[in-house]
């Protein structure tokens, strides 16, 4: 369901609220570094799988169970390395907290007046 003008209004005046009281806060809430971040340890993970598919190729092929064996558990450990860089999130730490909830309270408070 789209938001009415009214209620997109009201959310881009709150994130300008929010970027000119502290726009460092803003941009952690964003997560641009994190999703940046996130996404090249994606791709080493990427790198790294296709390492170990080579890896098991060439075991495979030469004969050499361990070397194929080798490939297979760096390719499981990549992949699962993979999944948790993408579907991890940034933590806010306790102070981070209190601080939001201390800006939501001057917040409403603001405009309560």
């Amino acid at each position: 369901m789209p938001l009415s003008e009214e209620e997109l209004r009201l959310l881009e005046q709150m994130e300008r609220a929010l970027t000119e009281e502290d726009p460092k806060f803003a941009s952690t809430l964003r997560g641009s570094s994190f999703r940046r971040a996130a996404r090249q340890r994606a791709l080493l993970a990427g790198v790294a799988f296709l390492g170990g598919v080579a890896l098991l190729m060439t075991g495979a092929v030469t004969e050499l169970i361990p070397v194929a064996v080798l490939g297979f558990v760096v390719m499981l450990l990549s992949a699962t390395y993979a999944l948790s860089a993408l579907r991890a999130r940034p933590t806010p730490s306790a102070h981070d907290q209190g601080s939001l909830h201390d800006r939501m309270d001057r917040w409403r408070h603001r405009h309560e007046d």
